[in-house]
């Protein structure tokens, strides 16, 4: 199969590469770029452990082909950080216990980013719809609930 040549920007980083066309973007970014932050859960694109943020909007990358980014602005995991603190979302996943094993949590922390960019003020049924596509198989979403309303409070101050 001949390879098509792309071209994005993840985290700030422009990337030109060639790939397959068949190449899901959750695989470009782990294998290619070498991000693992982005996890593979299901391969059917139920769980939501693959969710980035492309062009602005929170998107599972296992249902996108890389080729299909090609000229999109990513965001991954690995770009929330600031310097060496957690950016404000992983700061309150942590502060909260919104994380327990942490294989759902990039995923559920890139979903609460879009969520709290759409709607900065969302009330708990909002964030309980807002992140019904990401699975967490350990903590019952009480406290990543709490975490997302703590990062909207603190975005408010």
């Amino acid at each position: 199969m001949p390879k098509r040549k792309v071209s994005l920007t993840v985290n700030g980083a422009r990337h030109e590469l060639e790939i397959e066309p068949r190449l899901l973007l959750v695989h470009l970014l782990r294998e290619e770029l070498m991000l693992t932050g982005t996890h593979i859960g299901c391969d059917t694109s139920q769980c939501g452990a693959c969710t980035v943020i492309i062009d602005g909007q929170a998107l599972k990358s296992c249902t996108i082909f890389g080729v299909q980014a090609d000229g999109a602005d990513v965001l991954t995991i690995e770009g929330l950080k600031q310097g060496e603190e957690l950016a404000p979302l992983q700061q309150t996943f942590w502060d909260e216990h919104g994380l327990q094993c942490g294989y759902c949590t990039p995923g559920m922390i890139m979903s609460a980013l879009g969520l709290l960019r759409d709607n900065p003020n969302p009330s708990e049924a909002e964030i309980r719809e807002g992140l019904r596509g990401n699975l967490c198989r350990c903590t019952g979403y009480h406290n990543i609930v709490k975490a997302v309303q703590a990062a909207a409070s603190m975005a408010r101050r």
